[in-house]
Parts: structure tokens; C-alpha cells; sequence
């Protein structure tokens, strides 16, 4: 179930099977699908010599028939709207009209009608409906995120909104492959109930003859949980790669802006990060920060050899060697200086804001207990200096998260010193999340203290000891997925939807969380999957979130909150 492929093999049918010049017609949404799946310059192999958005073609009264249009699009019905003003008054010779997930027949006669000149060639659904950001990996950037934390009578058709796009990401993704998954969703969120009924009505009651692939293999299983399960994840700051990349500097789409970077060459200010692109990454996306320092150094000595070999030519065979290796060498030239300069800049951070101190106070947090040293190291960060503002607002919030029942007074004083130390601090912020995700709202046994066997198992490590006191953190998702393998996860805590039951263990395992993903936990998935325990799983979100992007969505949450009647 690699979604990479997925979504590559549609685009590709897409591209193909049109000869001549083509001009790619995408929306906001469908632009990160395509631009994580294909390469710019694989686009031109296809003969793609223009890549323009869906609402701004008709500004342009330039025609040029000579092109074919290839319109790759969501359903919706603004895109509709578009295409039909595009219909009326053809730019383009011919239109080849591709949508990412199912049409209705309404939109399908509006298309028609307006298509009196007949340049409609085709019309197709290509269910690539998702961002296939690694194999395992899926995201589809939902743009209110922060709806799932508000109940529904806040705003009824905002949250609406976020389910309709969940539940067409998830049908896409089974349409693509073509499977139709036994669903089971978290007891105690609401959103995650109702997006599994809702994708369970269209997968087998709306829409039945489209999902109904009569395989005779097991059905794969759909499991949607929700992000105020696990809050401590998003919080805590990374030391592998691919995560700390995203915590520290930002991706998005598997890009990273280096523009506020002043290192970052003039040729570099954009950078693509893909595991399909990028063989240094892919095998180092993973690996511990150290690590990444020492394998950068490998690949910068070898491209040194590469380079002083080039120096050296002498006879017209070397030259015409060189110029047929300069492709190949300005290429790795690129992708040296793209990883030294992140790097770099990732060490300039962790240095300026003191990371590996605050750091190694964030995984005792969330791994060990001692409520005592925990206050001290905390109280001693909020006084630092050093340390940033958002720094301090996580190290409170995972110290409320861990002992909010335990120790009520000194919390009360973490927050009086947070707000005075912290001037962009919003009052109430971190009882807000204690109200969407404390101990009371959760199902999982976040912090290993419900669970006999969990308790021993901490206890365990605790005695053996860390290999890194950076990593030491599991998120939830590593024991949801354990429970799931040895058939341990409970059915009064994730019921089945309908009488879809499974029988016996899943091969396949989707796993969704609405809310959001994390890389650590993508990386949580990679490693699982690459033990071979006869259970494949795939990991989807509505958006990926580092730190800065969950805070940010609990303070769009609470400021709605607080201006609605209804007080959450």
C-alpha cells in the first residue's frame, strides 16, 4: 500500500496518454498532490511546458490552441464554476478534464452544457485525493484544522467542512487502492465517531458498487483516531532529521523555504526534501541528529574527490568526460550545500535556543516520573534567559499535561510565572488544552502510569538505562500499533462501524488521525513496517504538525471558543 506510487501511477495515466504540448491545469489543493509526487523536470519529459492554477486561466485572454489542457482538480463546486467560465471561452485547443475524487451527476451536466464548443475530450475521476508525502506517509492539508477541537454546535458547517474533506481523502485512498477497509475509530472523540460513520455509509451504502472489488483477501483495516489522544507528540522538540527539519525550520509539501536563511545561496531558497528524490535522505531521513553530522562529512569528502578529479583535466577526452559528468556533478553539488545548510542551521538554532537543556527536560516529562525534579527543572527554564518563548509555553503545558492531577498548587504557579516571564503568552492557553486533551479526555495509556504491563515496561527501562536521552520518547501511535499486531486492541475503547468485523489480524493498516500527524510518528511507522510482522500500516493526517502549528491551532480553537456563547 505505498501511496507514493499510488498517486505517481495516476499522474502518470494522466500525462501519458496525451501526445503534443500540454499545459497542467491544478487547484490549491491539487498543486501539493502533484508537486510531492513528480519532479518539475519529470513534468517535462511529459511535455508539460505550463502549470497554471485553476482561477486565474481566465484572466489570461491570451489563446494558445496549440496547447492541450490537462485539468487535474477537486470536485468542488468553485471549480466547477471555473472550468465552465473556461469552457465558455476556450484558451486552449483541447480540455482532457481530470478530477481527484467522485463527480456528481449535477456537475457533470453543468460541464456539458457549457461545453458548446466541444473541446472536451474526456472526463475522468483519478483518485489521487491526498499528499503522498513518503511511501507510509499521507497528509491532505486541511485548511481550518483547528475545527476538530471545537464541538459541533461552535460552528456547524466549519466542522462539516473538515469531515467532508477527511472522509473524500480517505475514499480516494481506498478507490486508489482498491480495497474497501473494515473501520474502527477512537470511543471517545467525537469528530473520529463521525468521520468512520460517515465513511462507512458512503463506502457501503452511497457509493457500494464503487468500493465493492469482490477480493477475496482479508479487508484491510481503517483505524481514525484523534490527535488530543497523544498532545504530547506535536509538543516535543525533535532530534532526528526529517522531524527536526520540520520543528525547527518548517516543510511543506516536502519543501523547505530557506529564503530567511542567510546562508542559503541564491539558487537554494526553496529546497525539495523527498525520500523518492533525494538518495541521501532517504537513508538518513530517520537517523539521530549526531549522526547526520558525520554522514553529511562522508558525502561532503566525496564530493571533494569528485571535484579535484574534475580539476584535474588535461587531454579532450577529460574535458568531454567533464562536460558529460556535469549534469551529474552540479547536481550533487546542489544536494551537498541544500544538507550542510540545513544542518548548519538547524545547529545554530539548538545552540541560541539552549534545546539540548530544554530538551532533556521535555523527555523526562513525558517518559519518567519524579513530579518534584520535574518542577525544579521547569521552574529553572521558565528564569533562563536563554530560553524562548514558545520553548517555555511547552515545557508548562507538558508539565500540565503529565501532572495535572497530582500537583494542582504548583501548577497554578507555573502559570502565574509563565505569564510574567512570557509576554505573547495567552491566559488560559494551557487549561484550554488540559480541556481538549487532559487526562479525563484521553483513551490511551499516554504516559505508560494506567496499564500494569506499561508500568513494568517503564520501570524496565528505567533500570536498563536510555541509549539516548534525546529519543527516549515513543508516541502513542508505537503502542496502538503494538496492540494492533498481537490483536490487543480493545474493542470497547475503538469500536468496529456497523457489523464489518474483522476476522483475524489485518495486513493491511490505515491509520488516520484527525487532527494531524507528527514525523516522529511517521517515523514510529517506517521503523514498524520495515520489521516484517506481517502487518503493513500507512499513516494519514489532516494536516503534519510540528510544535508551532498545534499551538497554533489550540489558539484559533480557544479564541473561537471564548467569542462563541457556548463556552467549551
Amino acid at each position: 500500500m505505498v501511496v507514493v506510487s499510488a498517486a505517481r501511477d495516476y499522474i502518470n495515466r494522466m500525462l501519458q496518454d496525451i501526445s503534443g504540448m500540454k499545459v497542467l491545469i491544478l487547484d490549491s489543493q491539487t498543486v501539493s498532490i502533484v508537486s510531492v509526487a513528480y519532479s518539475q523536470s519529470e513534468l517535462l519529459q511529459k511535455e508539460v511546458f505550463l502549470v497554471e492554477m485553476v482561477d486565474t486561466i481566465s484572466k489570461s485572454k491570451e489563446s494558445a490552441t496549440h496547447l492541450k489542457a490537462v485539468c487535474f482538480l477537486r470536485p468542488t463546486s468553485e471549480n466547477i464554476q471555473f472550468l465552465r467560465r473556461q469552457l465558455a471561452n476556450p484558451r486552449f485547443g483541447e480540455y482532457h478534464l481530470f478530477f481527484s475524487n467522485m463527480l456528481k451527476d449535477t456537475q457533470i451536466h453543468l460541464l456539458a452544457d457549457s461545453d458548446d464548443q466541444e473541446v472536451v475530450q474526456q472526463v475522468q475521476e483519478f483518485y489521487a485525493d491526498f499528499v503522498a508525502l513518503d511511501p507510509y506517509h499521507f497528509s491532505l492539508n486541511v485548511p481550518s484544522n483547528h475545527m476538530y477541537m471545537l464541538p459541533a454546535v461552535i460552528d456547524p458547517s466549519g466542522l462539516q467542512h473538515l469531515c467532508d474533506r477527511v472522509v473524500d481523502g480517505i475514499a480516494a485512498l481506498f478507490l486508489a487502492l482498491k480495497r474497501r477497509p473494515a473501520i474502527r475509530y477512537q470511543r471517545t472523540s467525537d469528530v473520529a465517531k463521525r468521520i468512520a460513520h460517515e465513511s462507512a455509509k458512503l463506502m457501503y451504502q452511497k457509493e457500494s458498487g464503487l468500493f465493492d472489488f469482490r477480493r477475496g483477501e482479508l479487508s484491510p483495516l481503517l483505524l481514525i483516531i484523534d490527535r488530543r489522544d497523544d498532545p504530547v507528540t506535536p509538543l516535543l522538540n525533535q532530534w532526528t532529521y526529517q522531524a527536526m527539519v520540520h520543528e525547527l525550520i518548517g516543510i511543506q509539501d516536502n519543501k523547505v523555504d530557506l529564503r530567511g536563511i542567510a546562508k542559503a545561496s541564491k539558487d537554494q531558497q526553496e529546497v525539495v526534501l523527498s525520500s523518492e528524490q533525494d538518495a541521501f535522505f532517504k537513508l538518513n531521513m530517520h537517523e539521530n541528529f549526531g549522526d547526520i553530522g558525520m554522514n553529511i562529512k562522508r558525502m561532503v569528502d566525496d564530493f571533494q574527490q569528485v571535484a579535484k578529479s574534475n580539476q584535474n583535466i588535461q587531454t579532450i577526452e577529460d574535458m568531454a568526460k567533464f562536460v558529460e559528468n556535469y549534469p551529474e556533478y552540479r547536481k550533487m553539488h546542489g544536494n551537498v550545500s541544500k544538507h550542510v545548510t540545513l544542518v548548519t542551521e538547524m545547529s545554530k538554532l539548538v545552540e541560541e535556543r539552549k534545546l539540548m537543556l530544554v530538551s532533556q527536560t521535555e523527555q523526562e516529562l513525558a517518559c519518567n516520573g519524579g513530579q518534584v525534579a520535574a518542577f525544579e527543572a521547569v521552574t529553572n527554564l521558565l528564569y533562563n534567559e536563554s530560553v524562548s518563548d514558545i520553548d517555555r509555553l511547552r515545557l508548562v503545558m507538558l508539565y500540565a499535561l503529565r501532572y495535572e492531577k497530582e500537583s494542582p498548587v504548583q501548577l497554578m504557579q507555573l502559570f502565574n510565572k509563565l505569564s510574567s516571564r512570557t509576554a505573547k503568552y495567552k491566559p488560559g492557553l494551557v487549561q484550554f488544552l488540559l480541556k481538549q486533551a487532559g487526562v479525563d479526555k484521553r483513551t490511551g495509556d499516554l504516559f505508560g502510569n494506567r496499564d500494569f504491563l506499561n508500568i513494568a515496561r517503564n520501570m524496565a527501562r528505567g533500570l536498563k538505562g536510555v541509549e539516548n536521552v534525546y529519543t527516549q520518547h515513543q508516541p502513542l501511535l508505537f503502542q496502538t500499533m503494538e496492540n494492533i499486531i498481537k490483536g490487543r486492541l480493545r474493542d470497547v475503547d475503538y469500536p468496529f462501524v456497523g457489523n464489518h468485523f474483522q476476522q483475524g489480524r489485518p495486513q493491511d493498516v490505515i491509520i488516520f488521525i484527525v487532527g494531524g500527524t507528527t514525523y516522529e510518528e511517521s517515523r514510529s511507522v517506517a521503523l514498524q513496517n520495515a520489521v516484517h510482522t506481517g502487518v503493513r500500516f500507512t499513516l494519514g493526517g489532516s494536516v503534519v504538525l510540528n510544535s508551532k502549528r498545534f499551538i497554533r491551532d489550540l489558539e484559533e480553537a480557544q479564541r473561537i471558543a471564548k467569542s462563541s456563547t457556548n463556552v467549551v
